[in-house]
C-alpha cells in the first residue's frame, strides 16, 4: 500500500486521465490528480507560456515565456510526483489521443476544442470533465456517456463574453474541482456525475441537468 493510500484512504494509481489545455484550470487539475496518485497523465496544449498569464499558471515563470506549455508542465509534474506515469503532447488535441485513458479533463480555453472533446467522448463512451471560468464566475461538469447529458446538453460548449481576466482563485477552484470530479468516477461515486457545479460570489452550486433521452 502505497503512502498516499495511507493518507488519503484510496488507491486510483490504476487511472489514468488525459488533461487538454496546460493553462490556469489544466495546471490545477493535473496537480491534483497527480497529488492524489493517479497513475498515469497525458498533457495535451499546442501553446507556450506568456508572462501575462502567469498569475493563475503557477507552475511556470517568467523564465519559461516562448516555450511549450505541455512540455514544461510534464518535467515539473515529474519531479512533483515521480510515481506518476506523465507524457505530453505539443500539439491540438486529436480524439486518438485519449484511446485508452479512463476519462478526458477538458481545460481549454475555446469551444473547438471543447466540441472535439464532447464528440469523442459521446463516439468512445469515455467520460469527461469540463471546466470554464470567465472573472469570478467557474463551472464544472462531469459527464459519464449514456449516463448524464452531453457537454453541450448540459451548456458548457457556449462562448459567453469574457466580463474580464481570470483571477488565480477561479483557476484553483474550478481546476481542482475538476480533479475532485474526476476522483469521484474513479471511485464510483457516479452522484456527481449530471451536475453542473457553478461558482459565483464565492458559493458554489449544484444543478442537475436533465436527462430526457438518456437510457
Amino acid at each position: 500500500m502505497s503512502l498516499k493510500t495511507d493518507v488519503q484512504g484510496f488507491d486510483i494509481s490504476d487511472k489514468s486521465a488525459i488533461v487538454v489545455g496546460c493553462g490556469g484550470l489544466g495546471t490545477n487539475a493535473a496537480v491534483h490528480l497527480a497529488g492524489a496518485g493517479i497513475g498515469k497523465l497525458l498533457l495535451v496544449d499546442y501553446d507556450m507560456v506568456e508572462e501575462r498569464n502567469l498569475n493563475r499558471q503557477f507552475l511556470y515563470t517568467k523564465n519559461d515565456a516562448g516555450k511549450p506549455k505541455a512540455r514544461l508542465l510534464a518535467e515539473r509534474l515529474g519531479a512533483y510526483a515521480p510515481e506518476v506515469d506523465v507524457a505530453y503532447h505539443s500539439g491540438r488535441f486529436e480524439g486518438g489521443l485519449a484511446a485508452g485513458f479512463d476519462v478526458m479533463i477538458a481545460a481549454a480555453d475555446n469551444v473547438a476544442t471543447r466540441r472535439e472533446i464532447n464528440a469523442c467522448s459521446v463516439n468512445t463512451g469515455i467520460p469527461c470533465v469540463n471546466g470554464s471560468i470567465n472573472g469570478f464566475f467557474g463551472t464544472a461538469y462531469l459527464c459519464i456517456p449514456g449516463l448524464t447529458p452531453d457537454l453541450e446538453a448540459a451548456g458548457c460548449l457556449e462562448d459567453p463574453v469574457k466580463k474580464n481576466l481570470s483571477p488565480s482563485t477561479t483557476a484553483a477552484v474550478i481546476g481542482a474541482l475538476e480533479a475532485q470530479l474526476a476522483v469521484d468516477l474513479f471511485l464510483g461515486r457516479v452522484q456527481s456525475a449530471g451536475k453542473l457545479y457553478i461558482y459565483d460570489d464565492n458559493e458554489i452550486r449544484a444543478l442537475k441537468i436533465r436527462s430526457d433521452g438518456i437510457d
